[in-house]
């Protein structure tokens, strides 16, 4: 079995086609076939099943797409630690939350930027659910998600914690209202967001109903709906307050034993710390240390 069979078969599970394959490869569609056939014939098991629109994975495919992706990092992390002379250069990879970048990350991303320019930093965004699928599956080098989390693969660490708070329209002046709004929705970040679950317990305490959760993958396009009356949110404070020093929304402090989250930043357990990691780890540990926690009443 060889890194190119696998890169192939990776492509080709990706990208649903053999030959939307070969021309990300490089290659003619007949090498394609080839290698996959070969890896077939080695694993002794089929690895793809055709349709009107191209191939899919079958089960055995499915089961070893993870260990493709581990194997190619392997591969790639065994030629970085070969040439890594302890100056942070090369790729780093990291994922995040949408509000931990909004928030936290854009001066740290900044400040890292200029401090390490030979590092290629690619930084992609998403839910934690997501991103602990991401790094686990080695597509992230790291990621900042909410915690807690609990994997078996993974190391943490908290950076930065947050103070979360409910945001509704301006005319919400208590929480004890929502009780007595007709079709409350929320209106939250796609399925997998950890501030999403933190709000739906929240409600259930209250004995509040909601109708079907509203999602979207943008903090203004939540913030635009809550505004307009639409359904409420929860995310952090610093966040929300300038939407809400604006008029746009009206903020309520949560109970203390639900106001505050960490923000971690996890890493698989296995994988190679290059200079730049480190470096990075290093300027985020700086960072967390000097952004602490609003000052938040409570209820």
């Amino acid at each position: 079995m060889e890194l190119a069979d696998l890169k192939t078969f990776e492509a080709v599970a990706r990208l649903g086609s053999m030959n939307r394959a070969a021309t990300e490869l490089h290659t003619v569609q007949s090498n394609i076939t080839a290698r996959i056939r070969g890896l077939e014939e080695e694993l002794g098991t089929q690895l793809f099943e055709r349709h009107a629109r191209g191939v899919r994975p079958t089960p055995a495919g499915q089961r070893i797409l993870p260990f493709v992706a581990r194997i190619g990092k392997l591969m790639a992390e065994a030629r970085a630690a070969a040439q890594d002379d302890g100056v942070p250069s090369g790729a780093l990879t990291l994922g995040a939350l949408e509000t931990a970048t909004a928030l936290r990350l854009s001066p740290l991303l900044t400040g890292f930027a200029r401090a390490y320019p030979d590092v290629r930093m690619a930084v992609t965004a998403g839910s934690t659910a997501s991103l602990v699928r991401d790094v686990v599956a080695s597509r992230f080098d790291g990621a900042f998600v909410a915690g807690p989390v609990s994997h078996p693969d993974l190391n943490q660490e908290r950076i930065f914690t947050e103070q979360l708070v409910l945001a509704t329209s301006p005319g919400i002046r208590s929480l004890n209202e929502l009780a007595h709004v007709s079709d409350l929705r929320i209106v939250v970040f796609q399925s997998g967001c950890s501030y999403r679950q933190r709000l739906e317990s929240f409600l259930a305490t209250k004995g509040i109903v909601v109708a079907k959760p509203l999602e979207f993958g943008s903090l203004d396009a939540i913030v635009s709906c809550v505004s307009a009356g639409v359904g409420i949110t929860l995310l952090p404070r610093g966040v929300l307050a300038p939407f809400a020093e604006a008029g746009r929304i009206a903020i309520h402090a949560m109970p203390r034993s639900q106001a505050q989250v960490d923000t971690l930043f996890i890493h698989r357990k296995d994988a190679y710390l290059s200079s730049a990691m480190r470096a990075f780890l290093a300027m985020a540990r700086a960072s967390g240390k000097n952004t602490g926690p609003r000052a938040d009443p409570g209820i």
